[in-house]
């Protein structure tokens, strides 16, 4: 499922800088009833960051899909906000490589993209760390008739036998909030069969250079590229809220292929000329100039 990274127009250029935010959100926000009080730059480890994934999720599903759930569907597949749809790009496989094909989304929020999948055919699996989310696609379940197993666990240990799994794929689902990204790299060879595709996609690490303005603002660097310090929300007490961890595109790759999978293909969306919706920090003006998402294309050897 496609979501919105946060980090960027809040991040501090200096690790451990806290500053005052959300001080102007709704009243209703969920910035608001997790009292977001600033931002720091510090480690964290793989148990805070599921925590605070948790956290924010469960707090966020119901505005998340309030604000999204249009573009994205109760069953499409779209990989980013450049509007590149899975029936279109075909990054899985051709369409009857998907028939009976046993697939795993993670990071699945509410599971519009497993649903799309089961409707060609696919055995589909949703897995997210959050039970808000997971609320949220059992709700799309009762409104289109489309039910796919749905787990709650997280991407760093998935609850499942080796070579469980034809797919896997996962539109910006949890590989961006996790400490170890390399553990899901890791855990996803693990289910996959050999031979097995894993596409993923992921906010383009050099969005982490700049803020998460959409205009002009948004075109200065602000920060290092090789600045790994993880961005965190926390409340007044210092109780993470929010976590996002950035990887460069070397990480990336070194990642993917330590794990035991072939790079195959990385795809950078450009922007439809015809697109003037703004999506958070994806936007026609940034959009012109520099990509917005990275697609990672993986086949699993041996």
């Amino acid at each position: 499922m496609l979501r919105v990274t946060r980090s960027g127009g809040q991040r501090a250029p200096a690790p451990l800088a806290l500053f005052e935010r959300g001080k102007d959100a709704p009243v209703d926000s969920t910035e608001k009833r997790l009292s977001v009080a600033a931002v720091a730059r510090r480690p964290m480890s793989s148990a805070a960051s599921t925590a605070a994934s948790r956290r924010w999720w469960d707090a966020d599903a119901e505005d998340y899909q309030g604000e999204h759930g249009a573009f994205l569907g109760d069953e499409d597949f779209v990989w980013c906000p450049e509007r590149l749809r899975e029936a279109d790009a075909r990054l899985l496989g051709e369409p009857e490589a998907l028939v009976g094909a046993r697939v795993l989304e993670v990071g699945c929020g509410a599971a519009s993209c497993a649903r799309w999948l089961a409707r060609q055919g696919a055995r589909a699996v949703g897995l997210d760390v959050s039970a808000g989310m997971l609320r949220q696609a059992a709700l799309a379940t009762g409104r289109t008739g489309v039910a796919v197993p749905l787990v709650q666990a997280s991407a760093e240990q998935l609850p499942f036998a080796e070579a469980s799994f034809d797919l896997a794929c996962s539109a910006f689902g949890a590989v961006p909030f996790v400490a170890d990204p390399g553990a899901v790299m890791r855990e996803v060879a693990r289910v996959l069969r050999p031979g097995g595709r894993w596409v993923f996609a992921v906010n383009h690490p050099m969005r982490w250079m700049f803020s998460d303005d959409p205009g002009p603002d948004g075109l200065t660097v602000i920060q290092s590229y090789f600045d790994r310090s993880p961005y965190v929300e926390v409340d007044d007490q210092g109780t993470p809220s929010y976590v996002e961890h950035h990887r460069t595109l070397g990480d990336r790759v070194r990642d993917v292929v330590a794990a035991g999978f072939r790079l195959e293909d990385l795809v950078e969306p450009e922007w439809p000329e015809e697109l003037t919706e703004t999506w958070g920090q994806w936007s026609p003006l940034r959009g012109a100039l520099f990509p917005g998402t990275a697609i990672f294309c993986c086949v699993k050897q041996g």
